[in-house]
């Protein structure tokens, strides 16, 4: 009697020695080849968030001095034109030196001390008020403008900061000379009786 069996038709074909060695050395160095795959990918992945986050970081500090740039460069804007109108600020000392001056004109003697009294001494605090503002504006103006020649090489101003911070300089020179010409300016003379 035949004891061996014949394989099913349907059954799939016995493997010979050499594919049982060649599978077996497929599946050791399959994994191996996995692991070199995924540790590149680990790698790389690294990498691009590595340059992802200095990408970010120098985008966050660009924006950042963009955005403190900007808002100087506005700050000066409004207190040149606040400086040119006449701050309340302004307005308070005037009416402040008015005040004293009225009650200093009583036991003035002329006319040109009176003059002086009451409106001399408001006339010139509040052209020195308004003036300090426009001298804060053009300081402001001016370091927005120069702060990209002492930062990083390369860097610039974004157009309308530039812009802004030209007009807040042209305001401010404004202020300025109106300033001096208030100040300076001699008050006016009663006429001889």
């Amino acid at each position: 009697m035949d004891t061996t069996k014949t394989p099913a038709p349907t059954a799939p074909e016995a493997d010979s020695p050499a594919d049982l060695k060649k599978a077996a050395t497929d599946e050791t160095t399959a994994p191996a080849a996995a692991d070199a795959a995924s540790t590149e990918e680990v790698q790389g992945e690294e990498l691009a968030t590595d340059l992802d986050d200095e990408f970010d970081a120098a985008a966050d500090e660009e924006q950042s001095s963009g955005v403190a740039s900007g808002a100087s460069a506005i700050v000066a804007a409004g207190l040149g034109l606040i400086a040119l109108s006449g701050s309340w600020t302004s307005r308070v000392i005037g009416e402040r030196e008015t005040l004293k001056g009225q009650i200093s004109s009583a036991t003035a003697t002329s006319t040109e001390d009176k003059i002086e009294a009451l409106y001399g001494n408001a006339w010139h605090m509040t052209a020195l008020v308004n003036g300090v503002l426009s001298t804060i504006a053009l300081l402001i103006a001016v370091f927005v403008l120069a702060r990209p020649a002492f930062g990083a090489s390369g860097r610039t101003l974004p157009a309308w900061v530039r812009s802004v911070s030209w007009a807040a300089v042209v305001v401010a020179v404004i202020g300025v000379i109106a300033f001096l010409f208030m100040y300076l300016l001699a008050l006016p003379v009663a006429p001889a009786a």
